[in-house]
């Protein structure tokens, strides 16, 4: 028998050596990364004015966009640097924004494939922005650790992770989730409302992620879904009450068992949601974007009954057409709304007596919903029972004038109609109540 030949001493492992490369090579290009951020941040509060940090980090990132993986970073934090060097971004914002973003970004690469690496972008992005404001609270840039920075920081986080989940495909989604953090922290830093009760927010936070991961688990949302309405949510909570919370997801238990209902059918036919009604972040933002500024407005305005209105009439219009197409649909000899005349299931402004029925049930569901959790009396029942009703209509009167002939998609017509049916309630109120 031939004897086993020796391995040779010099050569090893190969294929165990260029595995050790690869990783070299990928988690040296991240070192990098994290050692400029690091950096920068470190540097932030002395290099004044602005624009002298803002060319030191452009020169070092040009640098970085030589290197092989980190192309993506680089262009990120370059944009964020422009912005801070021409005033437009707050150092604060600036550095919290690059703490979120590359902190989530590097986890995000580390971790291995899955849904998972969403929940490692997000301890890695909290803990991200976290260390900044504990960094800028240890040499004196602030006098205290606010509330107020933890509900920016959680808003950034949100934000980052859904863009994250939302534009995968993207080139340059890295640019575009460090301009969506930097300017959805500054927007709310910019209103200056008090937020101050650390119980409420992370109670928020809670409430809105875990009805958000329960909507992913029951196939009612995607992930970017799941990320969209905790956000949604928080701010509805932080802003307003959880009571105004609790209407909305009376909205989102009708949507889901509308979707739901005979959908075999109705996917038979053609006419069923997409993705077996799972909704994701676009259908979220048009049903619930009026929703959300209301609850700001409401905020602002110390409690007026207007913005109350505004709020009840867009989320019962949200739901009388989810719940008046959906069961709609499933009717004979629809009409199209602006002439009467038959047009097949599913069109754009085709509308039953089934499906109006039901969208009245639906509206008057939400306001009820109001009237038992305190939020209003009998006449503010029947205006957001009126308002969700008509606005309703108006979504289909959009989509029969404009969705069917191209001009706007459907999260635009929800949109329109959402905001139609704030006003509608808005007018009701100031005749029925004040």
């Amino acid at each position: 028998m031939k004897p086993a030949e020796e391995p040779d001493p010099g050569q090893g492992d190969v294929p165990g050596r260029i595995r050790f490369r690869e990783w070299i090579g990928k988690y040296a290009a991240i070192l990098v990364a994290l050692i400029l951020t690091a950096g920068c941040i470190l540097a932030s509060p002395f290099l004044q004015p602005p624009y002298l940090l803002s060319i030191l980090v452009i020169l070092c990132s040009g640098i970085l966009y030589l290197i092989r993986g980190t192309r993506a970073i680089s262009i990120s934090i370059i944009v964020l640097a422009i912005l801070y060097g021409l005033g437009w971004l707050p150092l604060l914002i600036f550095v919290i924004t690059l703490g979120i973003v590359v902190g989530g970004e590097i986890a995000y690469r580390a971790s291995r494939g899955g849904h998972h690496r969403y929940l490692t972008y997000i301890a890695a992005s909290s803990a991200g922005g976290g260390l900044v404001v504990l960094y800028l609270a240890a040499i004196g840039y602030l006098e205290q650790i606010r509330p107020l920075l933890l509900f920016l920081i959680l808003l950034g986080v949100l934000v980052a992770v859904l863009l994250k989940a939302a534009l995968q495909e993207r080139n340059d989604i890295l640019m575009v989730e460090g301009l969506g953090v930097a300017m959805t922290m500054y927007l709310f830093a910019d209103l200056n409302i008090p937020v101050e009760n650390m119980a409420l927010l992370t109670t928020a936070a809670i409430i809105a992620l875990s009805f958000g991961y329960l909507a992913y688990r029951f196939g009612v949302a995607d992930m970017s879904g799941l990320f969209s309405g905790s956000l949604v949510g928080i701010i509805i909570i932080v802003f307003a009450d959880v009571r105004w919370f609790l209407v909305m997801l009376v909205f989102l238990v009708i949507g889901s068992a509308a979707t739901r209902y005979r959908y075999d059918a109705k996917a038979a036919a053609g006419i069923g949601e997409s993705h077996g009604g799972v909704r994701g972040y676009v259908n979220v933002f048009a049903n619930g974007l009026v929703g959300v500024a209301a609850a700001v407005l409401y905020s602002l305005s110390g409690g007026s009954p207007l913005a109350l209105a505004l709020y009840l009439g867009a989320i019962a219009t949200a739901a009388a057409d989810t719940m008046g197409g959906e069961i709609g649909m499933t009717s004979k000899d629809p009409v199209l709304i602006t002439t009467f005349e038959p047009v097949p299931k599913g069109t754009n402004g085709g509308v039953t007596l089934l499906g109006e029925a039901a969208a009245l049930v639906a509206s008057f569901a939400i306001a009820l919903t109001a009237f038992l959790l305190g939020l209003g009396d009998l006449r503010i029942l029947l205006a957001v029972t009126i308002a969700g009703f008509l606005g309703c209509n108006v979504d289909s009167l959009v989509g029969a004038v404009f969705e069917n002939r191209g001009f706007i998609g459907n999260a635009g017509t929800n949109l329109i109609a959402t905001f139609a049916g704030g006003l509608i309630a808005i007018l009701l109120a100031i005749l029925l109540v004040l």
